[in-house]
């Protein structure tokens, strides 16, 4: 393999590994806990927990509040938000952690999860 596509290979590849997304994110919390998730596991609106439309199941996620700079990582375990605009649904102890109720975040995947349904 040449030295470029190997070069092509390696940027590829940091580049899937470090993906950021931005846009408006809120939280979910007291009407849900203790419910099922899309995951099958039941929501605890304390842990540090998040609902996407589209990552798989399992995977983990840093969200930075873009006003203040605070960062929490939070696993995905449920489907949402479907509000229009919003990219995440938090718990509410993980949009305590960085003071979001309704704000603009950056949400950068760490690692994906393998999307399986755990029923607990």
């Amino acid at each position: 393999m040449s030295y470029l596509i190997k070069s092509l290979v390696i940027m590829l590849s940091l580049a899937l590994s470090t993906t950021v997304f931005a846009g408006n994110t809120s939280y979910y919390g007291s009407k849900f806990h203790g419910k099922r998730t899309a995951s099958g596991s039941i929501f605890n609106m304390n842990a540090m927990t998040a609902a996407h439309k589209t990552l798989p199941f399992g995977t983990k996620v840093e969200v930075t509040n873009k006003k203040t700079k605070q960062r929490v990582i939070v696993k995905i375990t449920d489907r949402g938000p479907f509000t229009p605009g919003r990219i995440l649904d938090l718990s509410k102890g993980a949009a305590g952690k960085i003071n979001c109720q309704l704000c603009t975040t950056t949400m950068k995947v760490l690692s994906y999860g393998d999307g399986k349904y755990r029923r607990q």
